[in-house]
C-alpha cells in the first residue's frame, strides 16, 4: 500500500493485522526496556518491517535504535521513516546519496477527536476542508490532514534536527491524491551533534515540499520524500 505513494528509488515493508511478537536485537531491548508491553509491541512490529525494507536494499541487518526524539537511527549512508497504527506498520528507506528525507504516516479511516483539528491546523487549512467535505462528504480529511503533517513532521525532523509546531506548516490537499506543504518561515539548520546524520549533510530545505497520499483498507497513508 505504501509503495504506491513513493518515488522510485525508495523501498518498502509493511505488515497487516496484529504486531506479533518480532524479535529485537539486545540495544533495541534495551532502549524500550521500561516501555509498556502494547509499546514494545508496535516497536518491534516497527523494526521487523525496517528490517525487511533494509533487507531489500541489500543492507545487513542490525539495530535500529531511537534517536532523541524516537527517530529511527538508520545505518550509514540510509534515510527512511517508520509509521504504525492499530491493524498496520510500515517502513520506507532509500540511500541517502540520492534522498535527503523520508516521512510517512498511517492513520485510521477515521474523522479526529474532538479538539484535534483545532490545535494542528490553521484557519485557510479548516477553509480548505470544509470545501473538500462539502464536494466529497464522508471522507475523514480532517485526519487526512493531520496524516500529512505527521509525515512533514518526520521529514522535517530529519532534515533540519527541529521539531516545527504542526500549526506552523501550511497542508493544502489536491483530492487527486496529493499534497503540498508549506514550510516554516524559519528554515535554517538547527545546530548541535543531537541532529539527525541526513540533516547534517543536508542543505537548507525548501519553503514549499509536495506529497502523496492514498486510502483503503480502512486505512490513511501519506508520504513526503525529498531528493537531494
Amino acid at each position: 500500500m505504501i509503495a504506491d505513494i513513493l518515488p522510485a528509488g525508495v523501498v518498502a515493508a509493511e505488515s497487516f493485522g496484529p504486531p506479533g511478537d518480532g524479535k529485537l536485537f539486545p540495544a533495541e531491548a534495551a532502549a524500550i526496556a521500561t516501555a509498556d508491553p502494547v509499546r514494545r509491541a508496535e516497536f518491534a512490529a516497527g523494526r521487523a518491517v525496517a528490517r525487511a525494507a533494509l533487507a531489500r536494499m541489500g543492507v545487513a541487518a542490525g539495530p535500529v535504535l531511537p534517536g532523541q526524539a524516537g527517530e529511527p537511527r538508520w545505518p550509514d549512508g540510509v534515510v527512511g521513516s517508520i509509521t504504525h497504527c492499530a491493524g498496520y506498520r510500515a517502513c520506507a528507506v532509500a540511500p541517502a546519496r540520492g534522498m535527503a528525507a523520508i516521512g510517512i504516516d498511517a492513520e485510521p479511516c477515521l474523522t479526529l477527536a474532538d479538539g484535534l483539528l483545532a490545535a494542528v491546523a490553521g484557519a485557510a487549512e479548516r477553509a480548505w476542508l470544509a470545501e473538500l467535505g462539502a464536494a466529497s462528504p464522508g471522507m475523514p480529511w480532517d485526519r487526512l490532514l493531520f496524516s500529512a503533517k505527521e509525515s512533514v513532521y518526520k521529514a522535517w525532523y530529519v532534515y533540519t534536527g527541529r521539531r516545527p509546531v504542526l500549526q506552523s506548516v501550511t497542508i493544502q490537499i489536491s483530492a487527486a491524491g496529493t499534497f503540498a506543504a508549506g514550510l516554516p518561515h524559519d528554515r535554517g539548520a538547527a545546530p548541535g551533534s543531537g541532529r539527525p546524520a541526513a540533516a547534517r549533510a543536508a542543505a537548507p530545505p525548501p519553503a514549499r515540499v509536495t506529497g502523496r497520499w492514498l486510502v483503503g483498507g480502512g486505512l490513511i497513508v501519506t508520504a513526503l520524500t525529498v531528493p537531494r
